[in-house]
């Protein structure tokens, strides 16, 4: 399972140098979460890495990939959270996501699946809470069909 989440880590890697949308760093510091957020079209996974995850590889599903990390904690650990989310298109269409807790060793991902059309922006809310404080992460990103 360990070669998985590095085959997964790496095409996370690989697919943010290739995505001229993407922050350089995808990293907001929410109260004493630090998280790290990213969607990416799920056809830059592996049949491998898809199918050991659970991902449905599709040129029109998308990956959202949150991690959330304790600020207050030396190190800054991995940090347990209850996570919903949302996306919205411009049209105002909204799409729930449903989270799944993945655990690798100390780190632990948070994955949501998404349908998207060919050059769709979706606009994604985000709430975490860790059970001391809820927040709110709020990012967009721009799909393509490939």
């Amino acid at each position: 399972m360990k070669t998985s989440m590095i085959k997964l880590l790496f095409a996370f890697s690989l697919s943010l140098c290739m995505m001229a949308t993407v922050n350089a760093e995808n990293m907001k510091k929410l109260g004493s979460m630090n998280v790290h957020y990213m969607a990416i079209g799920s056809t830059f996974f592996t049949p491998e890495v898809a199918k050991a995850y659970g991902i449905t590889r599709s040129r029109y599903n998308g990956l959202v990939n949150i991690s959330v990390l304790d600020n207050s904690q030396p190190g800054h650990p991995a940090k347990v959270v209850s996570i919903t989310g949302e996306a919205k298109n411009n049209l105002g269409q909204f799409k729930d996501l449903e989270f799944t807790e993945v655990k690798e060793g100390e780190a632990i991902y948070y994955l949501a699946q998404v349908n998207y059309s060919n050059e769709e922006t979706l606009h994604f809310t985000i709430m975490l809470n860790d059970g001391k404080e809820k927040q709110q992460l709020k990012f967009s990103q721009i799909f393509y069909v490939d």
